[in-house]
């Protein structure tokens, strides 16, 4: 339900941002905690209630704790050396929260759980169960929190943190007929692209850019029985239906995309080629060639 303010617009829009606040990473971090007790499975604390002479099991927060400082290094942690939210002027490292996240998602199961005897209360078991139906929920609430704070992230059926690229022109869609590329070269170099473009950290960026020019230029020699400039030929004829004017402009575009290639420092890294500082220029170039690969695949034999 929306609230007052939102019905009416008399709220300003959300900012959009890839910056996790402290606020935020709180408010995350309580939702993971949360279901910390989903992990058991894993994270096992054996224990026995002498009073009633029977053993049960909790969840092992020094265990997984002690787990975490291997897998996770660099998590936010207090001065305890405990997994804890970020206070004051506190540095932290966001993506190791995304790690946090993912980590959970990939293990999450259900539990069966409860006092022993309402009646005494003796102890409060955990049962591990072998699904995994809680995770639609964990799921929902963290991204839950990503759309109210405006961060575009979200986590996946796939148990992955994605960014959230507005006005892109990726789609599933358009995804799906990349795997459909029958040149596995092209196909595997796409998949990584795509993959990069969509990992939230920044620094990606360069990386899937590199990619799909890669993918660019391995498209122009599609046809394998033919030498490289005969290939690009038919590509650009084949996605023309033979008419010379798209010819042209095709043939200008894989022209300009070649030269944007070699002249940035995109598939070179010498010292001569124009360097890209700002991230979204990176999302120009990698929608621009995204968008004429797109078309050109659905014209392969």
């Amino acid at each position: 339900m929306s609230l007052y303010t939102e019905r009416h617009g008399l709220r300003k829009p959300i900012a959009r941002t890839s910056k996790i606040s402290k606020e935020v990473y709180t408010l995350l971090l309580n939702i993971c905690e949360k279901y910390y007790k989903n992990l058991t499975h894993i994270f096992k604390l054996q224990q026995h209630c002498s009073f009633v002479d029977q053993d049960y099991i909790e969840f092992n927060r020094s265990q997984f704790e002690n787990r975490m400082a291997i897998k996770i290094p660099n998590i936010f942690k207090d001065e305890y050396g405990h997994i804890a939210a970020p206070q004051d002027n506190d540095d932290y490292d966001q993506y190791s929260l995304i790690d946090l996240i993912e980590y959970v998602a990939e293990n999450i199961k259900d539990i069966s759980e409860g006092w022993n005897n309402d009646r005494y209360k003796n102890y409060w078991y955990i049962h591990c169960l072998d699904t995994t139906n809680v995770f639609d929920d964990y799921r929902n609430e963290i991204n839950e929190i990503f759309v109210e704070s405006g961060v575009l992230f979200t986590l996946t059926t796939e148990k992955i943190i994605e960014r959230i690229v507005e006005n892109s022109p990726l789609s599933a869609e358009i995804e799906a007929e990349t795997q459909q590329i029958s040149e596995v070269g092209t196909r595997e170099l796409m998949k990584d692209a795509i993959a990069l473009y969509k990992t939230p950290n920044p620094a990606a960026r360069q990386d899937s850019v590199e990619k799909i020019w890669d993918a660019l230029e391995r498209l122009k020699t599609y046809y394998t029985n033919m030498d490289k400039k005969t290939s690009a030929t038919k590509v650009v004829e084949d996605m023309s239906n033979g008419q010379s004017d798209f010819i042209t402009v095709f043939n200008a575009e894989f022209k300009a995309l070649t030269d944007i290639g070699n002249n940035f420092r995109i598939r070179h890294h010498e010292t001569n080629k124009i360097d890209i500082t700002d991230n979204r220029h990176y999302d120009y170039f990698f929608n621009r060639c995204l968008s004429l690969i797109a078309l050109a695949i659905q014209y392969l034999q």
